[in-house]
């Protein structure tokens, strides 16, 4: 597998992440992963609408809590062909037990968990930690990368504003 170093960092400290980098105008690589209720969902299951896939190490840290509260804020003001997707390695209990105690009820959390097919196939899977980094894709509706933010120092939040004005300037 693919290693690159050099990408990003914890609190300053490098960072290996495993999986080819992807590139906006790629097609978006299939995955899988698990619902709250330990269903099987693939991109494939969102096909025909745009995906904002937010991947965090934890719901259960800071960073990751208030990005989390963010997109479901800004879910609530988008079009219903737009889904907004939290893909972490944290178990389906955990986060199902942290949306119902945040609220958050407009995105979809998700667990790579299992086999990180998500953390792999992005190149997105931090090898040291087993978790993966904080990066947000914008896939349209054809299942095209059109927009990628790979935050550098994964104890900070992204762009927001950058997401949804890539999100809102998709036709």
């Amino acid at each position: 597998m693919e290693e690159r170093t050099g990408i990003i960092t914890m609190k300053g400290n490098p960072l290996t992440l495993l999986g080819k980098e992807l590139k906006v105008g790629d097609s978006a690589p299939d995955f899988e992963v698990l619902d709250n209720n330990l269903s099987p969902v693939t991109l494939s299951s969102f096909s025909g609408k745009v995906c904002v896939i937010s991947s965090v190490p934890s719901l259960d840290t800071p960073v990751c809590d208030m990005e989390t509260r963010r997109f479901n804020q800004e879910a609530g003001n988008l079009n219903a062909d737009v889904q907004i997707l939290t893909i972490s390695m944290d178990l389906p209990f955990a986060q199902k037990r942290w949306c119902g105690a945040a609220g958050v009820d407009n995105v979809v959390t998700l667990s790579d968990h299992r086999n990180a097919s998500f953390g792999t196939a992005y190149g997105v899977l931090i090898k040291e930690l087993r978790l993966l980094a904080r990066c947000v894709f914008v896939v349209d509706r054809e299942g095209i990368i059109r927009y990628i933010q790979m935050v550098k120092e994964i104890t900070e939040e992204p762009d927001y504003e950058a997401i949804m004005d890539a999100v809102n300037h998709l036709p």
